[in-house]
């Protein structure tokens, strides 16, 4: 999902309980790290108060309010809009706290009112020389390392999947294209956060119509989604569009070696793959053509396990129980997905789960998502 697309009039009651318990939890108990050292962000429909412009590298905890009527969510931009850190789906009156190890240099905080455009924006300033957690814990930095390793593997295992479908395509095998979309977009899906770290990619892969900004080309998965599965066609335009799909994901798979990853984004990331979830896959926003949408589901859970399993020899010295409800509530959510796994290893289609079925996936995605808000925090330096 493009971090800048805003959620449909349909998506906002879903919205209301999502955000309630995977944005909002954070504030419940405070954060330890927090206090008088965090940067406070106060959101509004029309101003983003920054507490602090300039502050020491390391590790930074802001802590978010939201004051404004709309869901809001929160970025720290590096040189070239590089997403440093961001938190989604901030609803109105609720509060949510983000941890983050940021290096010296010059950044943008942005409040997005709405989840739309550019946000309104105010510069800060990192200084110093503070390593943050991975490099006070040699555990960290492994963990970072391998996540790095895994998020390569994943980007290079797509690019021959993403050629298939796009041969099928160009082949004008519809059938054929229609079985290989969701494959395709299986090892982007796991590692979905670091995609969206560069702002100039994921817009042009993994963007819906209605998500589009003024004057944006549609293009990438879910355009050819809607000729495939909607329209049944498969004409030179669509084509065309198959190649840049290809030709703009190998772009992405170069650029891993340049993505920020550290402790903190691995678990913010984490998160924020449950969010994703909670505000696309549960209500069938994602992929509503195709109905895969429970194939992008267990890729998310699937990046967000393979985060927390790297960090948890820290996350479980330090917060134990955190670490015992997490390996539950992956176990649980992994159970409920395997019911719907066919014979052919793929999945049910979403438009056949019942309303009931959803809200059981909603309830498990929150009981997930609540404890998971707090790995961050569980793996930073005290």
């Amino acid at each position: 999902m493009s971090a800048r697309r805003r959620p449909t009039a349909a998506v906002l009651l879903a919205l209301a309980v999502a955000t309630a318990a995977l944005a909002g939890c954070a504030s419940k108990k405070g954060d330890k790290a927090g206090g008088s050292d965090a940067v406070k962000v106060n959101a509004s429909d029309t101003a983003c108060e920054v507490s602090k412009t300039s502050l020491p590298a390391g590790h930074v905890v802001l802590e978010i309010s939201n004051k404004g009527s709309k869901t809001t969510e929160v970025y720290v931009y590096g040189p070239g809009d590089k997403i440093i850190t961001e938190r989604e789906n901030i609803g109105p009156g609720t509060k949510a706290t983000i941890n983050a190890e940021i290096k010296a240099g010059s950044y943008e905080i942005a409040c997005k009112p709405g989840m739309v455009g550019d946000g309104i924006r105010e510069k800060i300033t990192v200084t110093g020389e503070g390593g943050g957690s991975a490099t006070a814990d040699p555990r960290l930095a492994a963990a970072v390392d391998a996540y790095r390793t895994y998020a390569q593997e994943q980007a290079d295992a797509t690019i021959p999947a993403v050629e298939a479908f796009a041969a099928a395509i160009k082949a004008g095998e519809l059938d054929k294209a229609k079985s290989l979309y969701a494959p395709s977009r299986t090892g982007w899906e796991r590692t979905e956060p670091v995609a969206e770290s560069f702002g100039d990619v994921d817009p042009k892969t993994d963007t819906r119509e209605d998500k589009l900004e003024q004057g944006q080309e549609w293009t990438g998965w879910h355009r050819l989604e809607k000729a495939l599965f909607a329209d049944a066609k498969i004409g030179d335009e669509e084509k065309k569009l198959a190649d840049q799909l290809v030709a703009d994901l190998k772009d992405w798979q170069k650029k891993i070696p340049e993505a920020e990853i550290t402790a903190t984004s691995m678990a913010n990331g984490a998160k924020e793959l449950l969010d994703e979830v909670a505000t696309n896959k549960i209500t069938g926003e994602e992929d509503r053509y195709s109905h895969t949408d429970l194939a992008d589901f267990h890729a998310n859970v699937e990046g967000a396990q393979k985060a927390y399993e790297l960090l948890k020899p820290v996350a479980a010295e330090k917060d134990p129980e955190l670490a015992k409800t997490l390996d539950s509530e992956f176990a649980a959510i992994n159970a409920l997905l395997a019911k719907y796994r066919q014979a052919d290893g793929t999945f049910t289609s979403y438009d056949k789960v019942t309303d009931a079925e959803r809200k059981t996936f909603s309830d498990a995605v929150n009981s997930l998502g609540e404890p998971l808000s707090k790995l961050a925090a569980a793996v930073v330096v005290k």
